[in-house]
């Protein structure tokens, strides 16, 4: 895949011709919206769509969507993959939303972080599968107000990492937690706040999809909220965390390199919205299709390279001083 230049930028991000590559009308029974889902690359090369699927309630579930290339053909489970359970998780209450998956090889498990929507608020659960057939819920990790989670891949120093976003005086930023035991967590430390003003990522920002492991660093896509006159948009940006000390990082981005335009980004049930939750990586490690939801109503397509991500950090991305480091 070329990436091309426009306007003397680069864009690292191409859209796919057949967004949306997912509606509503793809499901096998009314629902409002379909969007905003984690995703991974099977064994066997099937790509595997967490949807986030909202019904003409307003509540979600979490929906399992295959496809040989990740592009078409999508085959859909009949009901719910991972519906809410509020008899015995009354977090659920309200939905389940925004799954992000990441395999971890010392457990030989996919772990889900996902929002638990209830009276309380947005807050980070976690559940185990093998198999994307049976789930092992841990429950509530961070209680309200928090979401955009994930865990790292692996340990460090024996201890698990969490990217998790909470609701603070701030307006949301990014911190790092760490656990013994994927059960209970703490030492959390700021990783990145908005910049406020005028900047592109000025009121919230928040993780995207999970982690990518590079020579250079853990490159991290991450949304980011500003308000305008005619209400909020969201963009998704890039940043660099050190490969060692992921608590700190070494480059953010200055600009945004995906932005609502197409009309299934900027018409739906939230406007001028493009949101990031799971990405799949190519076979030869350096091509990336990024999943993202459009307007909170569609599922589409962006793809790009790993490599010219991180070149475009080096020359459009600037360190951040809050930054701290795990010792």
């Amino acid at each position: 895949m070329k990436t091309v230049s426009r306007d003397n930028k680069y864009v690292l991000l191409e859209r796919h011709p057949s967004n949306p590559i997912l509606t509503a009308d793809n499901w096998h029974q009314p629902v409002n919206a379909v969007f905003n889902p984690g995703a991974v690359r099977l064994q066997d090369g099937t790509t595997l769509l967490l949807c986030r699927v909202e019904d003409r309630r307003g509540i979600s579930s979490l929906w399992a969507a295959r496809s040989k290339n990740g592009i078409d053909n999508w085959v859909i489970d009949s009901e719910p993959t991972f519906p809410p359970d509020p008899v015995n998780h009354p977090d659920e209450i309200w939905g389940v939303e925004d799954a992000r998956i990441v395999w971890l090889e010392e457990l030989r498990k996919y772990a889900i972080t996902y929002t638990a929507f209830s009276r309380a608020g947005p807050a980070v659960a976690l559940a185990m599968t093998e198999d994307f057939t049976k789930f092992e819920r841990l429950g509530v990790m961070m209680p309200p107000d928090n979401k955009d989670a994930s865990l790292l891949p692996f340990r460090f120093n024996g201890k698990w990492l969490m990217i998790h976003r909470p609701q603070n005086g701030l307006g949301g930023s990014i911190w790092l937690a760490e656990s013994p035991d994927l059960n209970h967590w703490g030492k959390n430390r700021l990783i990145m706040t908005p910049r406020h003003g005028a900047w592109w990522d000025a009121n919230r920002i928040g993780l995207g999809s999970p982690l990518i492991k590079t020579p250079r660093g853990w490159l991290m896509l991450y949304h980011a909220n500003r308000q305008t006159g005619a209400g909020c948009l969201y963009r998704i940006g890039a940043a660099l965390l050190d490969l060692e000390k992921p608590g700190c990082c070494i480059k953010r981005g200055d600009e945004w390199i995906l932005a609502p335009q197409e009309n299934y980004e900027r018409m739906g049930d939230v406007g001028d919205v493009v949101f990031a939750c799971g990405h799949t990586i190519g076979d030869d490690g350096d091509e990336i299709n990024v999943y993202y939801g459009g307007a909170d109503t569609c599922i589409a397509l962006a793809q790009g390279r790993i490599s010219k991500i991180l070149e475009w950090l080096e020359t459009h991305g600037s360190s951040i001083g809050e930054s701290q480091a795990i010792t």
